[in-house]
């Protein structure tokens, strides 16, 4: 399948790329790091999305020490591993700012880094929920499940806000900073305290807070991780918000319509009406076969965030459609059946069943992901790299200031 076509492809060199970043923490504590520091320990040889790669390596090996120490994402694990998440997720995000700075000192800039940067986000967006669940112990259910809607929504609505404003806005409080670096403060307590069972107690009775008479005793009892939850919760209606804003004000003052750029949330939120009725009507999967299921529900967000990215970089109008959402929409179809007909008594049997089959779906579908959300990348990027005639990996035209001053003569 073709992605992009020939004549979109003059339109990458026009790209620019655009970013705003509100974040104090970002300004005043990571970048004077990144600059003075970080950045001195790449050589000028290494090629940015080499750094990139790396930099996910990190979380890829986080990730195999989950599934070791803890697959059911409700045991503990020994306290080095918690301290191993906190120090993998770190260099992730020290190497995936990194790879910016290494880009422009050595002249390598371009969309080709874009769209490498953001499909590397777009992945371990999914990985980082199954370890923070894990360093929870929030277990396979309904919380593992609200926490990956969070994450996946934030990365949905980042990309779609940068489609139509055309650059890439971080809010005083965002994900890729502050909400990482919440993150490495909590694998690390864990670490320190011996195991996520901490995270269990109710926050108020072990900081000490008296149970007043006021304080509804649910509210009382929740755990460190239900509260996390609600903070989370919080930031993110707060930025979808503000990102819904941000492009409502910028399409009008191009003298657009908005309501046609909000539409662009519907495959979002239409996915996300497929995917809790998948897993409410299929508890074996939710409760057994969750971690499968995370990483395919992750590639399909994964894909459609690719092809926003592709078309903000070749301007192309806004894609809808995921190919990826069909057989998730069959999962359904195919469960409803047998469940209208125990409760309304009209229906039509299941051809995949409760149990053996259906879990073998969920393998398929997320064997059906990988090879879709592959090719797109390998295509993409290899249409990218021939037409700019670089390479994706190493530096094949390292820049030199000579050369350089002699081209302008």
């Amino acid at each position: 399948m073709v992605y992009v076509r020939q004549e979109k492809l003059p339109n990458l060199k026009e790209y620019k790329y655009s970013g705003v970043d509100h974040s104090l923490l970002s300004r005043y504590v990571l970048k004077p790091f990144y600059t003075h520091v970080a950045i001195k320990c790449f050589p000028m040889s290494m090629a940015p999305n080499l750094i990139t790669v790396t930099g996910f390596s990190f979380v890829a090996v986080n990730l195999l020490t989950l599934l070791w120490y803890n697959p059911t994402l409700d045991q503990d694990c020994p306290p080095w591993v918690y301290a191993s998440w906190a120090i993998g997720l770190f260099l992730y995000q020290t190497f995936d700012a990194i790879d910016g700075s290494q880009a422009r000192r050595t002249h390598q800039s371009g969309p080709l880094g874009e769209l490498f940067d953001h499909s590397i986000d777009a992945v371990n967006t999914s990985f980082e929920v199954l370890i923070f669940a894990a360093s929870q112990n929030l277990g396979m259910g309904w919380k593992t499940v609200m926490t990956l809607f969070g994450a996946l929504l934030t990365f949905y609505v980042q990309t779609w806000d940068e489609y139509h404003t055309k650059t890439l806005t971080l809010g005083f409080i965002s994900g890729p900073v502050e909400g990482i670096i919440i993150l490495v403060f909590v694998y690390a307590f864990t670490a320190i305290k011996g195991g996520a069972s901490f995270w269990q107690q109710s926050m108020f009775e072990t900081v000490g807070i008296p149970h007043y008479a006021f304080i509804p005793n649910y509210i009382y009892q929740l755990p460190f991780n239900e509260w996390y939850m609600v903070q989370g919760g919080s930031v993110l209606v707060l930025n979808t918000v503000q990102s819904a804003m941000s492009v409502i004000k910028t399409r009008r003052a191009r003298g657009d319509k908005s309501r046609g750029a909000l539409l662009g949330l519907v495959p979002f939120f239409v996915t996300w009406t497929l995917i809790p009725a998948y897993l409410y009507l299929n508890p074996e999967i939710l409760h057994h076969h969750l971690v499968p299921f995370v990483f395919f529900a992750g590639l399909v967000n994964a894909y459609s965030v690719g092809q926003i990215i592709t078309a903000h970089l070749v301007k192309l109008d806004f894609p809808y459609g995921n190919v990826l959402v069909l057989p998730i929409a069959y999962g359904v179809f195919d469960s409803l059946g047998p469940f209208l007909q125990k409760h309304i008594g009209v229906g039509w049997p299941s051809a995949l069943g409760e149990d053996t089959y259906q879990v073998a779906y969920v393998f398929c579908m997320l064997g059906m992901a990988i090879g879709v959300y592959g090719s797109f990348v390998i295509d993409v990027i290899v249409t990218i790299c021939d037409y700019l005639d670089i390479w994706c990996l190493t530096i094949k035209h390292p820049w030199s200031e000579e050369a350089e001053t002699r081209k302008s003569k």
